[in-house]
């Protein structure tokens, strides 16, 4: 007999019994359906952590800090001043989240560090604070200015990227100030002025006008709920904060971008190097690490839920056993039969067991076909309601290659479930078999 004979007869018999093989089949298609979903959740996501990491930081750049001399690192509670010590803002999770006391660095530290290899560039993060904004409204509103370098990529509602490059002082806005500012659409705001007010190093009053590029999306991004400035409008505003008496070399600041040749380095070369600019005596973070507890997080909560589901298709394979254990034992003498006229006991075996992977790829396909369904419709539900505020999350998504396993995963428990009556099957003696009643 062929393999494909085989295929279509234990098609055939799998439905001999409807009732017992549609149980089975829900049983199965319970299970899958859970593990489609929970994988979907998991993908939709990490997918939008992916796309959020871009917006929060390139990958080829590390925001480093001078490692503190002192026992006081965690700005939780107060702490003895230290006049080389400066406020450094930071995305660690937990308790004293926003700051860390750390060393002041100066240009002989982006010296050093800019000495390291494969080191492209090494920056100052300049901090600067602006009192209000105020556009159209003519009423200020305070506002406090986002981070940003070459390389991100602001989640965009309107406009365009904004350019370092620029001598014009450009700015991208949060969609959350459109009404405030006075500006009906995020279209209409594209190309306006808005003016930021500040202190300058002397205490007055000043005054700066930006021209709006960009609006941008809710999310985590740097832009998420702030204004973020190019390169020029940053630089005008630090020179004027800045004291005039401090030379370019005098000057502290707290942290530093680093860019390094990420598209000529390896993952542990990448690794290697931060553990040379620790060696030498600061922090390094890259976005990966920024985002790495969150990320963990994640991926343990999904797994806790791929467990469950596991679970409910292992109960579901001990149905596959049962009814086919039961297929077994009804049709004992067709097996005696089958085996008198020369059926050779691996062929029995194989009959039996495609039964088990029959009902178990039926049951996959309907419950990962479900899955995407219902999935799909409740994250478009979820995205347009509850995750409003969060531009571009589909909570749950899917992808060929997630899909598949699934399948693969329900259709191997399947087989392995249906092998135990398979084994009985092709062991059976034909005689016994014949005169079995």
């Amino acid at each position: 007999m062929r393999f494909s004979s085989i295929a279509g007869q234990s098609a055939k018999n799998a439905f001999r019994s409807k009732s017992r093989t549609t149980l089975t089949v829900i049983a199965i298609f319970i299970g899958a359906f859970t593990l489609t979903i929970t994988s979907g959740i998991g993908t939709g996501i990490n997918r939008y952590i992916d796309s959020t990491i871009a917006s929060i930081g390139a990958e080829d750049v590390l925001t480093v800090t001078k490692i503190s001399t002192t026992d006081v690192e965690v700005a939780d509670g107060p702490q003895e001043y230290s006049p080389d010590q400066l406020q450094a803002e930071t995305m660690r999770p937990g308790p004293g989240q926003g700051s860390v006391t750390v060393e002041s660095m100066t240009q002989a530290d982006f010296d050093i560090l800019q000495s390291l290899d494969h080191v492209l560039m090494v920056e100052p993060v300049k901090a600067v604070t602006v009192n209000f904004i105020e556009g159209p409204s003519e009423v200020p509103y305070i506002v406090q200015l986002g981070a940003f370098v070459e390389g991100m990529q602001l989640t965009l509602a309107e406009g365009e990227q904004l350019n370092d490059a620029s001598s014009t002082y450009e700015v991208a806005i949060a969609e959350s100030y459109l009404d405030a500012l006075g500006f009906s659409s995020a279209a209409e705001a594209i190309g306006k002025s808005v003016d930021f007010g500040f202190d300058d190093a002397e205490g007055n009053a000043q005054i700066v006008s930006a021209q709006v590029v960009a609006v941008t999306k809710p999310g985590f991004g740097p832009g998420a709920d702030n204004a973020v400035p190019n390169a020029a409008l940053k630089d005008a505003l630090f020179a004027a904060e800045s004291p005039s008496t401090l030379s370019p070399g005098e000057q502290e600041f707290s942290t530093a971008t680093l860019w390094f040749d990420v598209e000529n380095m390896t993952t542990e070369q990448i690794d290697e190097l931060q553990a040379e600019i620790e060696a030498a005596g600061y922090n390094s973070t890259s976005t990966a690490d920024q985002l790495g507890t969150f990320t963990a997080v994640i991926d343990a909560i999904v797994m806790v839920l791929n467990a469950f589901a596991i679970i409910a298709l292992i109960a579901a394979g001990f149905g596959i056993v049962n009814t086919l254990f039961m297929s077994v034992q009804e049709r004992t003498r067709e097996i005696g039969l089958m085996k008198a006229m020369g059926l050779a006991s691996g062929r029995v075996f194989l009959l039996f067991s495609m039964e088990a992977v029959v009902i178990g790829l039926l049951g996959s396909l309907i419950g990962v076909g479900v899955g995407m369904g219902i999935g799909s419709v409740v994250s478009n539900v979820l995205s347009r309601t509850v995750f409003s505020d969060l531009a571009g999350l589909q909570l749950v998504a899917f992808d060929l290659t997630s899909v598949l396993t699934v399948i693969v995963i329900v259709v191997s428990i399947a087989f392995v479930a249906g092998a135990f009556p398979a084994i009985k099957a092709a062991r059976k003696d034909p005689i016994e078999s014949l005169r079995y009643e």
